[in-house]
C-alpha cells in the first residue's frame, strides 16, 4: 500500500469518525428526545423550584388549551389563561430548552397578577407542539409572531402584547424581535438569554466535553441544516436585537455558569432601542426569579408599566363573565 494510499485512508477514517460524532452530538442536543445529560449538568441547579410549575396555583386556573399551525404547517400548542379581570394586555410566556409551556406557572402566575391574560406556547419539538428538534429560538421566533397573530385573532387590535422568555425562551423572544412585530407588541423581557446558538453551543462543547468547536461544530451545524432546517450561524439574538426598536429588559444571575453572564451585556450593548438591565446577585442559570421573588415581581412591573397604556376604566369596572 502506498503512502499516498495510506494518507486517502486515514482522511475517509477521519471524516467517517467526525461526521459520526456530528450525528450524536445532533442526536444529543437538538434531536427532541429525553436530555439526561442535564440532570448530571454542575451548572444546573437540582432542585423543585416554584417557578418551574407552581401547580397549585395553575390548577386552579381555567386554563385553555389552543392550537394553531406554524408558517410551515407544524401544530402547536399553548396554554391561554383568561386575566382575572377584563383586560387590554396580554403576556407570551415562553419556557426553555426541554422545558414546556406549563412549566412557566410561576411566570405566568406573575402577570395574572398584574392583571394580564396569558398565553404559554409549548416550543416546537417541545411537549404537546409537534417537531422532532429543537429550534434554539430560531425557528420558534416565526412561532412566538404567529402566536401574536393569535392573540390579535382572538382579542382584537386593541390588545397589548408583551413577550417574555427564559433561558432558551429569553433567546427566543429576542430573536423574535427582530422580525416585523405588529405594534401591538410593546415591550420584551428576556431572562438569561444567550447571544446566539453558536456562541452558546461553542461555550456548552468546551464546558461539558472539553473540546473545540472546530471542526466538530461546523459539521454539526450541516448536520442540523440537513435534518432540522438551519445552520448554527444562522440563529443570533445579537443580530436580531439590533433589528429592533422596542424597548428590552434583560435579566441575568451574575453566577450564571450555564448561559455565561456576560452574554447579556452584548446584548444589551448590541439592541436598537431602550434597554433596562437587572442583574440578580448570586443566582445561577434560570433562577432569578427564584432568588427574589418580590424584586424579580417588582422589576417587571414597574418596567411594563412604562410602556403599557393603562386598562380601560370601562374594562376595570366591568364585571368578570
Amino acid at each position: 500500500m502506498t503512502a499516498a494510499m495510506i494518507v486517502f485512508l486515514c482522511v475517509i477514517v477521519i471524516l467517517l469518525l467526525l461526521f459520526g460524532a456530528s450525528i450524536y452530538f445532533y442526536n444529543v442536543g437538538i434531536k427532541r428526545s429525553r436530555k439526561d445529560f442535564l440532570e448530571t449538568d454542575p451548572a444546573l441547579v437540582k432542585m423543585d423550584h416554584p417557578w418551574e410549575h407552581a401547580e397549585e396555583w395553575l390548577s386552579s386556573q381555567p386554563v385553555e388549551t389552543v392550537h394553531i399551525q406554524g408558517e410551515d404547517g407544524l401544530p402547536l400548542t399553548g396554554y391561554y389563561i383568561p386575566a382575572p379581570r377584563p383586560s387590554n394586555r396580554t403576556a407570551i410566556v415562553v419556557h426553555g430548552y426541554n422545558s414546556q409551556g406549563r412549566e412557566m406557572g410561576a411566570f405566568a402566575k406573575l402577570y395574572s397578577d398584574m392583571g394580564f391574560h396569558v398565553l404559554m406556547p409549548d416550543n416546537r419539538g417541545h411537549g404537546q407542539s409537534g417537531g422532532d428538534y429543537i429550534g434554539f429560538g430560531w425557528h420558534d421566533r416565526r412561532d412566538v409572531v404567529q402566536w401574536i397573530r393569535y392573540i390579535l385573532e382572538r382579542s382584537g387590535p386593541d390588545m397589548q402584547i408583551t413577550l417574555h422568555g427564559v433561558s432558551m425562551g429569553g433567546a427566543t423572544v429576542l430573536m423574535a424581535s427582530g422580525e416585523q412585530l405588529p405594534d401591538q407588541v410593546k415591550c420584551i423581557v428576556s431572562d438569561c438569554a444567550y447571544t446566539s446558538i453558536k456562541d452558546i453551543l461553542t461555550y456548552q462543547l468546551k464546558q461539558m466535553y472539553k473540546l473545540p468547536p472546530f471542526p466538530l461544530l461546523p459539521v454539526t451545524s450541516l448536520v442540523c441544516k440537513l435534518r432540522a432546517g438551519y445552520f448554527f450561524g444562522e440563529g443570533s439574538a445579537l443580530k436580531q436585537v439590533a433589528k429592533t426598536r422596542l424597548p428590552i429588559l434583560f435579566i441575568h444571575g451574575d453566577k450564571d455558569a450555564f448561559v455565561p453572564f456576560p452574554m447579556v451585556h452584548r446584548l444589551a450593548a448590541a439592541a436598537g432601542g431602550e434597554t433596562d438591565l437587572y442583574v440578580v446577585p448570586a443566582a445561577v442559570h434560570a433562577n432569578a426569579y427564584f432568588v427574589d421573588k418580590k424584586e424579580y415581581a417588582h422589576r417587571i412591573r414597574r418596567f411594563v408599566e412604562r410602556y403599557l397604556s393603562p386598562v380601560p376604566e370601562k374594562a376595570e369596572n366591568q364585571p368578570v363573565v
